[in-house]
């Protein structure tokens, strides 16, 4: 099975990634977080900084674009293509109201005429492989079928399924009989993503549909980073590897504040592969200075017990 990283915007950009390869591994590519495309033809001083070639020297990237401008997909898909990256992911399962709202993302999914036309018109004009980070529907699973109907007219190079609807955000259990109806149907490759905690669960999903292409490992690998090398789980190695995130924050913003920012949003879901870290978990979120974070993140470490795997404790 291959097993990939899903994108977490504000969390899995370079400085993450390179630094959860050296440390940890075991995930057969990491998928970028997306880079938002439109009619400016150009990208932002930050996009540039996550995906330019001397922050990412390794070939298992996949960048992913949002938006609803297929000009600006193209365009955006070509200049990425230019500097190295084979595959291009492109992003309908985002949540996000400030997204949706715009029509993008999981919106994108209540507009099947023009998501046609969008189709119909980036894999008339780009070569190489497109994939696609989907959701059911907005908000219903019934959706899927007209969806999974439009999909299956294009050549793409795979179908990551988040088996929720957009209004179920990650609160509702995945919808795993409309996710087996989907791979059933499905002439394209599907890949699986969604609420993947334990090397038991991966288990349990590729029993169950053996005909899967990847599992997509997303909040469950940012809460424990050595989810696919448990040998690696000791107290001292993860204790380093957050040590050197931070320090590669402090490095990338040139400040402490925005690096103490960028891990909070870390330990939101990395404070759940450790027993009673609620108390702690609040320290954390209260401070803006180093000294106070570092002592926390000291404690944690000093006085919880590790779990065998993180717990979802989260609600966003």
């Amino acid at each position: 099975m291959r097993y990939t990283f899903a994108p977490l915007e504000g969390v899995t950009g370079y400085v993450y990634r390179n630094l959860h390869r050296r440390w940890f591994g075991g995930v057969e590519r990491y998928y970028m977080p997306f880079i938002s495309v439109g009619q400016s033809r150009s990208f932002s001083p930050r996009e540039w900084q996550d995906f330019c070639p001397e922050h990412n020297e390794s070939g298992d990237l996949v960048p992913q674009l949002l938006g609803k401008d297929a000009e600006g997909f193209i365009w955006a898909a070509r200049e990425l293509r230019a500097l190295g990256y084979r595959e291009i992911n492109f992003n309908l399962g985002c949540p996000s109201g400030t997204v949706t709202a715009k029509g993008k993302g999981a919106g994108f999914l209540t507009r099947p005429a023009e998501l046609e036309a969008f189709l119909d018109r980036i894999f008339s004009a780009l070569e190489g492989p497109i994939s696609i980070k989907t959701r059911l529907g907005y908000a219903a699973p019934e959706e899927f079928s007209a969806l999974l109907e439009l999909y299956n007219r294009y050549p793409i190079a795979e179908l990551i399924i988040h088996p929720r609807v957009r209004q179920d955000f990650y609160r509702c259990a995945v919808r795993m009989e409309a996710f087996e109806a989907a791979l059933r149907h499905s002439r394209n490759p599907v890949g699986y993503n969604g609420d993947l905690m334990s090397l038991s669960d991966c288990a349990a999903v590729e029993a169950r549909f053996p005909s899967v292409t990847s599992l997509m490992l997303g909040r469950g690998l940012i809460a424990d980073p050595a989810f696919l090398r448990p040998e690696k789980r000791t107290r001292e190695r993860l204790q380093a590897f957050d040590e050197a995130l931070y320090e590669g924050y402090r490095t990338m913003f040139g400040n402490d504040r925005n690096a103490i920012m960028r891990m909070k949003e870390v330990w939101y879901y990395h404070i759940h592969l450790f027993e009673g870290g609620e108390k702690l978990a609040k320290r954390l979120r209260r401070t803006t200075d180093r000294v106070e974070y570092c002592a926390a993140v000291q404690e944690i470490y000093r006085t919880l017990p590790l779990r065998e795997h993180a717990v979802q404790g989260w609600t966003g």
